[in-house]
Order: structure tokens, then sequence, then C-alpha cells
């Protein structure tokens, strides 16, 4: 009896000691992989053709795929166990999975994702979720958040994602990687569960832009065609400012690196919303019947959002009616939606996304590429509070939907660190322009990473990126000013202005809009401001010189332009300002400087008088 009670005893040991390293072994696999995989193992390429052909495009490589891919033999889990569990084992691979394999690539394994493929977090309840390689502290993204963190952490060459309302595009953003979704519908989603048809896209993630276009060219079966560069590169001013990144910093670097290649000449700025709303009329008619008051974007957003909700639950609600399967509790808010979305305007929400990518397509025509931000902000935090994630998610969405609604391919490019978290841009070309935006991230990348690099390194340089920007702002405000359109005019100088805050210039111009809108004492304040870091500023001293007169501080007034007289002695402003101001001194009209209540209605005489010369920017 005590033998066989120290058998037991001993068997007992050998399992906790097994149970032990077993969970061990796990966690290792785990920090090894960043949590990225959900199962390791191998699927070979075939054999590849003898010489003196050519091995396959990407002979060598290494892949990964998001648990949303058919595998022959294995059951797609979608981001849930019960899922996992209630499913058969597909009977064969997914089309672009068997794609990438013809082509020469060896995949090592299936990566996790968020639940039912509804989020951009890459957090899941079940699985836990995948260390972000570029920044530990914050989430990876998802859905395809496995995929992303397996490229990030450079244990794959490559890895394919699905992309609906950002999945790919927004954990490359926050893993800081490229990651591309193509054009809606060129590649098959065959073998690939689907979330919402109408926006699923196959996408993929790679940390080089030659690999990134040559797994592109594989999926897409893109014939050979000679490299063309963007004939005009628009930038979304409207979508920059949804963003809270330092698009100086981003963006300017994108900008040096296009001006180098290609010429200042081929930038141009664009008001998408203003754009879309008169081009899509079919979305102010959805704005009007829901009795919407967001902007032309958040509609746009809105009107995805439900239909995203009704193919959802077309695909899957009677399936989770049923098997009542445990989801978490994010997710779960989102699939209750989902369930009890109506379908009242989806004929409507059709035609909006049909108006939409006609329209995207005309803007970029002829070559033209689309700079966007990906994401409005740094990736959250781990742990964030649930309202501050879905008050991120919702600004996401904004942006992202853009690329979604209209179908185009969208790439997000990595373009330098803030807080020493990765940050980039998203660029982005008409339907079927693929191949046109894989290499144009090609030609762009390596001068994008310099020019961000450089800057970065060299408090100077960064210096000179600002004032490009702050020149292109100042620039924008000359051009409004022309235009007579003085408020435009002061907002573009107001970003000259925050951008690059010393500029004695920027101050002066925007004084002069001012002037023209009769609001001297902004104007008198920002001529001030200008003369305090340009003291021989002639144009700040006879502005404040016409504001303060404007004001009736004549003698002040008087000071100003005979200080502009001391700098340019021939000024015939200043000439005929002083010798107007010394008739009214010879007048007596002042007192201590200050215009007497009487002769208040002179002062407003020569402000309306002097409110039709224009002051040049």
């Amino acid at each position: 009896m005590s033998s066989l009670l120290a058998k037991s005893w001993l068997l007992l040991g050998l399992g906790i000691a097994g149970l032990i390293i077993l969970g061990r072994r796990q966690r290792a696999a785990v920090d090894k992989g960043h949590g990225a995989f959900i199962q390791y193992f191998e699927l070979l390429p075939p054999p590849p053709p003898p010489p003196p052909k050519a091995p396959p495009p990407l002979t060598g490589m290494t892949f990964a795929v998001k648990d949303i891919f058919d595998l022959e033999g294995m059951v797609t889990g979608f981001g849930n166990p019960d899922w996992l569990r209630l499913h058969e084992p597909a009977k064969s691979h997914s089309p672009a999975v068997e794609l990438v394999l013809q082509a020469g690539a060896k995949c090592i394994g299936k990566t996790h994702m968020d639940e039912f493929a509804y989020s951009i977090n890459g957090e899941n309840k079940h699985y836990g979720t995948p260390v972000n390689p570029a920044a530990p502290s914050r989430i990876p993204g998802g859905s395809s958040s496995g995929s992303a963190v397996a490229v990030a952490a450079d244990l794959v060459d490559f890895a394919l994602g699905t992309d609906t309302g950002g999945s790919v595009r927004a954990p490359a953003a926050f893993c800081g990687i490229l990651g591309f979704r193509p054009s809606h519908g060129l590649i098959s989603a065959e073998g690939v569960t689907p979330m919402a048809q109408s926006f699923d896209t196959v996408g993929w993630f790679a940390r080089d832009p030659i690999v990134l276009r040559q797994v592109g060219h594989v999926l897409l079966q893109l014939p050979y065609m000679e490299m063309r560069p963007p004939r005009r590169v628009l930038v979304a001013d409207d979508c920059l400012k949804l963003c809270l990144l330092p698009q100086d910093q981003i963006l300017g670097a994108v900008l040096r690196s296009i001006n180098k290649l290609l010429g200042r000449q081929v930038v141009q700025s664009i008001n998408l919303g203003d754009f879309l709303q008169k081009n899509v009329p079919s979305l102010m008619e959805f704005r009007d019947a829901l009795n919407l008051s967001s902007t032309t974007l958040e509609v746009l957003a809105h009107a995805m959002r439900c239909l995203q909700r009704c193919e959802f639950r077309d695909n899957h609600g009677e399936w989770i009616t049923s098997e009542k399967p445990d989801i978490g509790s994010d997710i779960a808010g989102r699939v209750k939606d989902a369930l009890e979305a109506s379908s009242e305007q989806v004929p409507l929400i059709y035609r909006i996304r049909e108006e939409t990518r006609q329209a995207m397509n005309d803007l970029l025509k002829d070559d033209s590429v689309f700079v966007l931000p990906t994401v409005p902000d740094l990736p959250p935090k781990l742990n964030s509070k649930d309202s501050m994630l879905a008050a991120f998610r919702s600004k996401a969405f904004t942006l992202l939907s853009i690329g979604g609604m209209s179908g185009c391919p969208q790439v997000h490019m990595p373009v330098t660190k803030v807080e020493d978290v990765p940050v980039g841009v998203s660029l982005m070309a008409r339907h079927g322009g693929d191949r046109f935006l894989l290499d144009t991230v090609v030609a762009l990348h390596a001068s994008v990473q310099e020019e961000a690099k450089t800057a970065t390194s060299n408090k100077t340089i960064l210096s000179m990126g600002k004032n490009d920007a702050a020149e292109a702002a100042k620039e924008k405000g000359n051009a409004a000013f022309k235009e007579q359109d003085y408020p435009k005019a002061v907002s573009h100088y107001s970003e000259a202005i925050r951008l690059d805050g010393q500029n004695a210039t920027y101050y002066s111009n925007r004084a002069a809009a001012y002037l023209q809108m009769c609001s001297f004492q902004q104007a008198e304040a920002d001529c001030t401001k200008a003369i305090s870091l340009d003291k021989k500023n002639v144009k700040a001293l006879l502005r404040r010189g016409t504001a303060h007169e404007f004001l009736g501080y004549y003698k002040d007034a008087d000071e100003d332009f005979r200080q502009a007289l001391v700098l340019e002695p021939t000024n015939k402003q200043a000439i005929e300002a002083v010798k107007r101001l010394k008739k009214l001194f010879q007048a007596n009209i002042l007192i201590s400087g200050v215009v007497k209540k009487g002769d208040f209605c002179m002062t407003q005489s020569r402000a309306f008088e002097t409110r039709e010369l224009r002051m040049k920017g």
C-alpha cells in the first residue's frame, strides 16, 4: 500500500513538474514571438525549378498568416475560441495564401487577431495582447495585431492580414512598419472569413518597401511596367487638422523628400471634406435623413459604420445568436450594436460608396497621390480606460473610412518617432493604382527616412523643416490676402506662427490682414511682437503706426512712422503719414497723445479712407 502511494506521489510530482516545464516553454515561446503567434508550423513552398530557370520571386522569404485565412486541414479561429471549437477544418488554402506559397515563401505560423476582426486595438480577452516591439507600453493595433507584431519583431519577412475598417493600416502605424491595403476587390477574399464584404481586403505588412512591392506583385498578379513618378501630390489640410501629431516633423520630412525628388510644384493642398460635399450628393442626403450635425468626413465614417454593422450581422448574426459565444466586453458591445442595426439606409449607403469611389478616382487620376494621416495620435497605452479607447477609435475611424468608402489603395509609411513611438503618414492612389502606389513607396521611403533622421539628429535642420511648413502656410496666407479673403489669410498666417513663432514677417503679415478687417488692436499687438523680434522691420512699424492712427493714438503713430523713416528715409508712406500727423498736431487736435471724444469721427473717417489701402503680405 505504501509502495503504491509512493508511486502515486511520484507520478503526481512528475505531472506537476511537466506542467511547470510546459508553462515555462509556453512563456518562452510568447517572449520569443512577442505573443504574435497563436500556432507555429511550417507550410513549405513547392521545390524551385532547376537552373537556368529563375527561382520564384519570394524564394527564401518567410511569412505569417492572420487567423482569418483558411489553411488546409486547420480550423480558422477568427479570434474566438468558441468559433474555433465549433467550426470544421478548412478543405484548402485561401487563394491569397496559395499565391505566396507558390511564389516561394514559407509560412511559419498563424497569428493572433482581435475577435471577429471587430477592433483596431489589438487586444483579445481570450488570447492576450501581442507585445508591440516598437512601443511595448502601448497597444499593437488590430485586428491584424499578430501579423503586424511578427513583422515588426523581425520574426518573418512579411505577413498577411485583412483590412476592413483599418485592420492593416492601424497596426502598421502603431508598430512602425509598412502596411498595404489594396484596391477593394482586386485580391480574392475567398477562403477568408468575412467581416463586412463591402470593405474587406487582403492586406500585408513588411519592413522593407522592396519586399512590400514583391508581395504586392504576387498577390495582385501585376504585369511588368515602368515606374512612373507622381505628377501631383495632394495634401489633405482638413485631415491634418484631425491629427494631434506634430505634422511639421512628420509631414515636413515627406514634403522635403517629395520636393527633392519631384519638385515643389507638384504639391497641392485640398480640403477633402469640401470636395466630397460637392461631389458625393448622396452623402448630404444621408446626413439630412439622419439629422446629423457632423462634419462631412464624420458623416462618411458614420455611413461606413452603419453598413459594416449590417453586413457583419448578415454574415454572423445567426451563428452568434444560436451559439452565444463568449465574447470580450468591448467587442460584445459592437456585436450587440450590429445585431440591432437597421438596414433602412443600406441602399443609400451603397450609393454613397459608389459616388465616393468615383469622386476619389476623378481626384486622383493622372498619377496623383493623396497624403493624409493614418491615425490621429500616438497609439493608446496598454490598459487605457474604455472611454479613451472609444474616443481614439472614433477619431481614427474618421480618417480610416476614407480608404474604406473609396475602395482606393492605401499604404502606411513610417517616418520618424515622437516620444520614442513610431509615427508616419498614409499615401493613397486611385482605385486600381496599386502598382503605381507600391512604386511610389519604394521611390520615397529611403529619402523620407533620411530626411526624418537628419531632422531628428540636428535641431537646426529640424527648425528648417518647421520653416518649410511655416513658409508654405505663409504663402497660402499671401494667396488668400491677394484674393481679399482676409479671415482665411489670418488663419494661414496663424498656422505659420504656430509652426515658427519667432518669425517677425508672419506677425507683420497677419497684422496687415487684421487691418483690412478693421481689427486694429489685434494688428497693433501683432506688429509689436514683430518689432520685438526684428527692430528693423519697416513694414511692421508702418502697420503699427496705421493701427495706432486708427485707434486715435496719434503720438504713438507719429513715433512709429518716424522710426520707419530712420530706417528708410525715402519711404513715401511714412513721409506722407508724418506730414499728415504734423498738421493734426499743429491744429492742436491731440491732448496727451489721445484723441478728443469730439474728434473721434475724424479717426473713423481716416480709418475708412485708409481701409482701401492694400497692405502687401
